[in-house]
Order: C-alpha cells, then structure tokens, then sequence
C-alpha cells in the first residue's frame, strides 16, 4: 500500500534528481504549498515538470529510489510509486528556443508552459523550484475539481490577490 507523500520524500526526490543533473519544477498540491510556504493538506503524489530529454535520466534516479512505472501514457506524463512511500507524476516538457515548455495532451494538442511560470518556493523551509500562482490556476481549470482540488484553489486565490498585475512571481 502506497502512503501520503510526505515533505521528506519530497527532498528526496528532488536531491536525486539534482544529482543526476535534472532539474525539476513542482505544480500540484506540493506546488500550491511552495507557493504558501507550509504544508496545507496531506499530498498522494508529487507532480514534477522535467525537461522531456531527461525524462530517462529521471526515471533511472528514481528507480535508484525505489519507484516503478505504475502508470505509462508517454508523451504526457509517467507516474512511478514505491510501496509505502508516495508517488511521482513526471511531465515532460519540450522548451523551445524562448524558454516556454510544452507539454503533449492526451487529445494530440498540447499545453503551453510560459517561460515566466517558472519560479520558486519553500517546502519544509527549504527552497524549491516551482510553477506559478497563474500557471497553478491553469492546471486547476478545465475538470470537476476534487476537495483537495478546492482547497488548492482557495489557496491559490489569496495568493492571486496579493500578486501584483502581470507579476508571475511567488507572492
């Protein structure tokens, strides 16, 4: 059986992906909680947006971890697990020559990721690369949101609030 993600694991997962050299942004309810700068609600996973061309390099760190594909729909995202520990959303995403990433759809189109959503946080006091409140909001959008769903959004709307307009940066 497959616990919560905890805020430890999120450091670990992050440190192994730093040492094999791939940087990862948070999005999700751990995105929203860097955004907030504290824990808000217990996470099942960690979304992660990497560069699509590390995406192997992602999968054999985590591997060295103890995650497995548990959930393959390649080009638009893989999620791997370890028992007992949490899971991993990886979205891979191809950057052109202006920075923005793009990230393949389950419908063939595919999803823009501005170069200014890229941004930072803190996750148990520690810094944290990160998506912004705008971009959070994006990724909130579009489904039946969930009770966790409303909760992000609730947080994500006071965040917006003290943005100032056109400000993309952590609040």
């Amino acid at each position: 059986m497959t616990a919560d993600m905890n805020a430890e694991e999120v450091h670990a997962v992050l440190a192994a992906l730093t040492a094999a050299g791939c940087r990862a942004w948070i999005g999700g309810g751990w995105g929203v909680d860097a955004l907030v700068g504290h824990q808000t609600r217990a996470h099942r996973d960690l979304d992660l947006a990497i560069a699509a061309e590390q995406e192997a390099v992602a999968l054999r760190a985590l591997g060295r971890l103890g995650y497995v594909v548990e959930t393959d729909w390649r080009p638009v995202r893989v999620e791997v697990v370890a028992d007992g520990r949490g899971r991993v959303d990886l979205h891979p995403l191809t950057f052109d020559e202006a920075g923005d990433g793009h990230q393949a759809g389950l419908d063939g189109g595919s999803f823009r990721w501005p170069k200014g959503c890229f941004t930072t946080g803190a996750i148990a006091g520690r810094r944290v690369d990160c998506i912004s409140v705008t971009q959070q909001l994006l990724f909130h959008s579009g489904y039946e949101p969930r009770d966790v769903d409303r909760a992000d959004l609730a947080w994500l709307h006071r965040l917006a609030a003290r943005l100032a307009p056109g400000d993309e940066r952590r609040p």
